[in-house]
């Protein structure tokens, strides 16, 4: 029996993705398995495997389709001993998807060649002048773009003019008045520098409306520290030299390690307000936000409270390359429980990290630096690093986020705590 082979939903927020390229062409035999496909996601371009054996009867879907939604078929495999005549009935159960045609019946017909004489007419007022009437952000959008407001004509009620009037006119390009000059560059308001439209990726659009829905819908609040990290540094370089070339720790590894410890020590920091509920996680799963092309990926370092300095720093290596070259799996980057954002390496002194839903909290990890401080009533030096801790106010209360900024500290500040 034909089986149709389904555009995946690769990560949680996936409605819709790219087909970039087929690995297979028509004919071709697949095993369980095989590659067949690349399909660009809200976060990565991602290879997808066969779940069943058989051949390619059909790909219904080329590549470079963009926009295909989850679930629709893509492609049909017929099973061994199906032939050709199979997809006969495959067509007339599932239709073929059609590239969507153009919607022209609500497309306004080009103005003619002559331009319209785009004055209103005048409404007398009670004083016995001439007013335009307009809504205020037609008026707003008018006086951006340098707009006469008379040279308009208003479809709203009794003549007002509302705001499509004013992007109908900036669309046909110069039929209305312009109260001054604009320059050729300056399309928006009369004052932009050149620029270019960049049409953004998939991953882009989501990141932007996460982000947005993330910082409008979730009760941020921030707690910092700092941590005297020279007891950290002497530590890792002494573990290095023991490696003798095996592994190579980073003081990033570190931090991995002790937010997953400190989630041990503070349970309740470790949760997400799902559902108008509290999750609370019985194990450390820390998302790392890794910088790739075109955006950024989190992969998750699973229960990391229970893995050496070694094993972690092995994982986030491959996790990291792999994240680079867009091969990582759904549930490699799916599903943590705790975010952590370092920024160190690009000299980054301190800043606040936005919370990663449905997470609760996310740690923004600042670059090591020497820097003056007082200890028994002296003045000397010590390096430093600045954290700060994103909290979901739902779900984390102050006192919670400073406890656990604490444990997260003395681990920091004493690393042979995280090898007891």
């Amino acid at each position: 029996m034909s089986i149709e082979i389904l555009m995946p939903a690769l990560s949680p927020t996936m409605t819709e993705g790219n087909l970039v390229k087929w690995h297979k062409k028509e004919g071709d035999t697949i095993k369980a398995g095989d590659v067949i496909a690349e399909i660009e996601t809200d976060k990565a371009t991602m290879e997808v495997e066969a779940v069943d054996e058989g051949h390619l009867g059909k790909i219904l879907v080329p590549e470079g389709t963009e926009q295909v939604k989850v679930n629709q078929p893509i492609a049909i495999l017929l099973e061994e001993g199906e032939d050709a005549s199979a997809l006969d009935k495959v067509k007339t159960a599932t239709p073929m998807p059609e590239k969507k045609p153009e919607v022209k019946a609500e497309t306004p017909p080009p103005p003619p060649e002559k331009k319209p004489d785009l004055k209103v007419v005048p409404q007398a007022t009670s004083m016995g002048q001439e007013r335009v009437f307009a809504t205020p952000l037609a008026r707003r959008i008018a006086d951006e773009a340098h707009l006469n407001l008379g040279s308009i004509p208003g479809s709203g009620p009794r003549g007002r003019i509302i705001k499509a009037d004013v992007e109908q006119a900036l669309a046909q390009g110069g039929t209305a008045t312009l109260l001054r000059p604009q320059a050729p560059s300056a399309i928006l308001t009369g004052y932009e520098p050149e620029y270019e439209i960049i049409n953004p990726s998939n991953m882009r659009k989501v990141i932007a409306k996460r982000i947005a829905e993330a910082k409008q819908t979730i009760p941020h609040f921030y707690v910092t520290v700092d941590c005297e990290i020279d007891a950290l540094l002497k530590a890792r370089e002494q573990i290095n030299a023991r490696a003798n070339g095996a592994y190579k720790i980073s003081v990033n590894d570190f931090v991995i390690k002790a937010c997953a410890m400190a989630l041990e020590h503070v349970p309740e920091a470790n949760a997400s307000w799902i559902n108008e509920q509290i999750y609370q996680y019985k194990s450390a799963d820390i998302s790392v936000a890794v910088a790739i092309e075109g955006g950024l990926i989190t992969p998750v370092v699973r229960e990391a409270e229970k893995k050496g300095f070694g094993e972690i720093s092995r994982e986030m290596k491959d996790l990291a390359t792999r994240a680079r070259e867009g091969k990582l799996k759904p549930q490699e980057f799916q599903g943590g429980t705790f975010s952590l954002s370092n920024m160190g390496m690009y000299g980054v002194k301190e800043f606040n990290a936005i919370i990663n839903p449905p997470q609760a909290c996310i740690l923004a990890v600042g670059m090591g630096e020497e820097r003056p401080v007082v200890k028994g009533g002296q003045l000397t030096s010590a390096t430093m690093m600045t954290c700060t801790l994103s909290v979901d106010h739902r779900v984390v209360d102050g006192v919670v986020g400073a406890n656990y900024l604490k444990a997260f500290k003395d681990l920091i500040e004493n690393p042979v705590m995280m090898v007891l």
